[in-house]
Formats: C-alpha cells, structure tokens, sequence
C-alpha cells in the first residue's frame, strides 16, 4: 500500500541547501499565437558561501583601508606645512662659514622636511669649493641639521704674492699672504700646475700624513713621481721615494720623529723609502 504521507521540509539542512518556488519562464509564442509558458525546476539548490571564503574576503577589505589610510598619512607628512623647513643648522666648518652654507641653502626654507633630500643639498653646495659633501638630518618639526665634511687642505702653491691652499685633488681652498700662519708646506715650483704628475705625487704623500706630522714639513718637493722629498721646518730632509706602502712610511717618519733627540749623534735625513726597514742619518 502507497503511504499517503507528504513529504516535510528537511531538518537541519538549512545551512545546506534552500528551495526556491517554481518560475514561470515565458516560451516564444506557438503558431496561432498563443504564448507558451514553461516552468523551471522545481528545486534550485544554492550553496552558501563558504565561511574561509568570507574570512579571506573580509582580510582584504581591512588590509586595504589600512593601506589606504598609511598613503593618506604618509601624504599628509610629506606636503604637510606643518613640517616646513624653517630653521637650518650646520656643524662640521672649519673653511667655510655656517652663515655661507645657509645662505646656499636658503632655498629650502619653507619646504617640508620629508621632500628634501641629500643630493638636493648636496648640488646646492656646489659652489662652495670647501664643502666636499654633506649629509642631512631632519629634526621635526622644522628644523634642518646638515653636516659639513670639508676639503682638507695639504698644502701651500705661491701665486704671485699670495699662497693659495689646496687639497689632494688641487681644489683651491683659501687664500693667503702668511705662509707660516697655514701651518702646511710649500710644494716646490718646479712640480708645476696640479695637473701634473709630480703634483699628483707629491700631494697623495702630504694627504696620508698625520695633521701634526704635515704641520712639521716645510716644503716639498719631487724629481720625479718614484722620488718625492719632504724638507722639515728645521731643515732636516725626509726621502719618502715613490707612493706604494704610504700609509705605513707614515706611521714610521711619525716613530722616527718621536724617538728622543740624541745631542751626540744629531740626524739629518729620515728615509723611509723602504717602510720596513726606515732609517736615520
């Protein structure tokens, strides 16, 4: 016997599957015209959306409104006039004036401090020869310390009445009538303008010196680029030779030059063209 009982709704399977009522779904119209219509299944089964679907959907939406809010803060930072420049400290002169450096960077005044940058600072010095480079340091929320590193001057080339000073490269430095008062040696006429090989010689030996060695030489000078000699300001020679191992013929004239004077057997000339085996006579 058929069991006459209708079928109930499905228990516990509403997170499963839903039923939706039956659509009528029109049909091109038949000859007489007569529109069809045509039913669409009975059942349609949705699945809902899986719940790790949902999460990662709901991850991204909140990485990307932080990501939105970092650019806005991040923006806001950078063209914020908040963080203007309106105060430029310098440190680090002893050539150049703090006064001239601000002044070459006053164009930077009123500029936020994330915008501006060390090669803009860099380029703006240029014209000040003294200033090898320069590094930035921002202080919010206005103010600009930039730290000087100089040309280090090495030695004396006359010009007429003057003394100009120059560093290793031959950048001219300074200008003056008292050579005494440079505390740094004279390079010998004869080793000619600072393009030339004797003066790339003779300036690469005075710019490996210790600052208070060099403040000891008088002048120097070279032959050639293998035979480069230094005279002290009390008359005593140093043969120096060519410019391999400079840094340790350095360290031993500045041992040489600290070993106590010995009234009996005064010293004339310091060679240390051979570093490891430097002597006196």
């Amino acid at each position: 016997m058929a069991s006459t009982r209708k079928p109930g709704p499905i228990r516990g399977g509403a997170d499963v599957i839903s039923a939706q009522r039956s659509v009528e779904v029109p049909r091109p119209a038949e000859p007489g015209g007569k529109q069809a219509k045509a039913e669409a299944p009975a059942n349609v089964i949705v699945f809902p959306e899986p719940k790790g679907k949902r999460k990662r959907r709901l991850i991204g939406w909140t990485l990307a409104i932080i990501v939105v809010l970092v650019a806005a803060i991040v923006a806001g930072a950078v063209y914020s006039p908040v963080l203007a420049v309106r105060s430029i400290a310098v440190d680090g002169t002893k050539l150049v004036t703090p006064d001239a450096v601000q002044k070459a960077l006053s164009g930077l005044q009123g500029k936020p401090l994330p915008q501006v940058s060390e090669q803009q600072v860099n380029d703006l010095l240029k014209p000040l020869v003294q200033v090898r480079s320069a590094t930035v340091e921002a202080r919010p929320p206005s103010e600009l310390l930039v730290h000087i590193d100089e040309r280090v001057p090495v030695a004396l080339l006359k010009q007429g009445d003057a003394y100009v000073m120059v560093d290793v490269d031959g950048v001219q430095l300074g200008v003056t009538k008292d050579p005494a008062g440079a505390a740094l040696p004279l390079i010998d006429p004869g080793a000619g303008t600072v393009n030339t090989d004797l003066f790339k010689a003779i300036a690469a030996v005075l710019d490996t010196l210790p600052a208070d060695v060099l403040a000891k030489m008088a002048t120097a000078s070279a032959t050639s680029p293998d035979a480069v000699e230094l005279k002290l300001v009390d008359g005593k020679t140093v043969v120096w030779g060519n410019a391999e191992d400079r840094e340790l013929k350095a360290k031993a004239l500045q041992a040489l030059l600290n070993m106590p004077p010995n009234p009996k057997d005064p010293i004339n000339v310091y060679d240390v063209s051979v570093p490891r085996h430097p002597f006196t006579k």
